[in-house]
């Protein structure tokens, strides 16, 4: 079993940068899928990115696309999420998943498919 808490979150202005964490403990994560997911107020939980447990392969939402990266160290059990040029639409509650995975490339893109979830960090982007 693994504990998920992010961390990172706060208030920025638009176009300005931010790097969430997510620190797991448990055994295992570096065989952990794991996926950002967010939700915005009065709007259901959305898909941000995800990240196989190689590192060698990362998916996003087209929302996101060429402004937020995931990264993961294993050695420190820890997924980022870098968050560049940031818009007033990103604001959001933003909480990291992870899934047990038996392929080192697979990631994953639906919230059913994850097995636990971390508490979420928030994220505000405002002038």
């Amino acid at each position: 079993q693994v504990q998920l808490v992010e961390s990172g979150g706060g208030l920025v202005q638009p176009g300005d940068s931010l790097r969430l964490s997510c620190a797991a403990s448990g055994r295992g994560f570096s065989r952990y899928a794991m996926g950002w997911f967010r939700q915005g107020p009065g709007t259901e939980r959305e898909f941000v990115g995800a990240i196989s447990w190689s590192t060698s392969s990362t998916y996003y939402a087209d929302s996101v696309k060429g402004r937020f990266t995931i990264s993961r160290d294993n050695t420190k059990n820890t997924v980022y999420l870098q968050m560049n040029s940031l818009k007033p639409e990103d604001t959001a509650v933003y909480y990291c998943a992870a899934k047990p995975s038996t392929s080192s490339w697979k990631y994953y893109l639906s919230e059913s498919e994850y097995d636990y979830w971390g508490q979420g960090t928030q994220v505000t982007v405002s002038s």
